[in-house]
């Protein structure tokens, strides 16, 4: 299997996001794509999902354009988890779940037996089957997190696209939410792309990291020859220690902004 990015160039409305950019997508791994915001990460993915054409350029999954595609072939393929996706109101956490075997039914067709085993397998792979009959506005935003990831995975598509997976969570849930891909990804063979903010959460969970700038993809490889003091200056105007923990990941150890005021030397001597 395969997704390649050759000379693409995005944008909305003639306005370009993207350009040029290329690259191929590591199979049955984790991908962490970072950068600062307004880079173009959200709209990479959307690319990566067939929802945005390129202006320029292409995209191939196992050597077919993706715009070729059918929509309902390439469900069963791709799916994608948007930054900040909207339960109906009062839908209850197995009828959300249920939504992820839709591109398995006809019209006329409603549920059948694999679809309801499916969906009770991608409830307890990502430990919510307990809430199935509670409605998913009174979970907790870790919890409706798994709910959604439980829903993308119930479409078992080869490919799990995720849009900043950890926004608007604690440090614990978003923990929480990385290592269950990470799970999915170990036992299912699951390609995960997904955006991150916090770098040493990419540097701890991603095989693979895509740094963007200014919709240009400025690296690519793994955690440990990617994330450096030097990179971290350029992209983030950060000022950074990085270390290598036991385990080879680095792990970025902020001294400031590189933007921080600096106070004048006459300054100094002002009690």
């Amino acid at each position: 299997m395969s997704l390649n990015v050759e000379r693409v160039q995005l944008g909305y409305d003639g306005n370009t996001i993207i350009k040029e950019l290329s690259v191929a997508i590591p199979m049955q791994q984790v991908t962490a794509l970072i950068g600062p915001n307004g880079c173009g990460k959200s709209t990479f993915l959307k690319s990566l999902a067939g929802l945005l054409r390129p202006t320029l350029g292409h995209i191939t999954l196992n050597g077919r354009l993706l715009e070729n595609w059918p929509r309902r072939e390439l469900a069963f393929e791709v799916a994608m988890l948007p930054q900040k996706p909207v339960a109906p109101e009062g839908i209850r956490v197995r009828e959300l779940v249920e939504y992820g075997r839709f591109p398995y039914q006809g019209i006329l067709r409603g549920a059948s037996r694999e679809d309801r085993e499916v969906v009770a397998w991608a409830m307890q792979q990502t430990g919510v089957e307990c809430y199935a009959e509670k409605p998913v506005q009174a979970l907790s935003g870790g919890q409706q997190q798994r709910v959604w990831i439980a829903m993308a995975i119930a479409q078992q598509a080869n490919i799990l696209l995720l849009d900043e997976p950890t926004t608007f969570l604690d440090w614990g849930h978003q923990l929480e939410v990385l290592e269950l891909l990470t799970k999915l990804n170990l036992e299912q063979k699951l390609t995960v792309v997904m955006s991150l903010h916090d770098l040493n959460q990419a540097a701890q969970f991603a095989d693979h990291v895509l740094v963007m700038e200014q919709g240009a993809l400025l690296a690519s490889g793994e955690p440990e020859n990617v994330i450096e003091a030097g990179m971290l200056a350029s992209v983030f105007n950060v000022d950074a220690e990085v270390k290598i923990r036991a385990n080879g990941k680095p792990c970025c150890l902020a001294k400031g902004s590189m933007n921080r005021l600096r106070v004048p030397a006459w300054m100094k001597d002002v009690v």
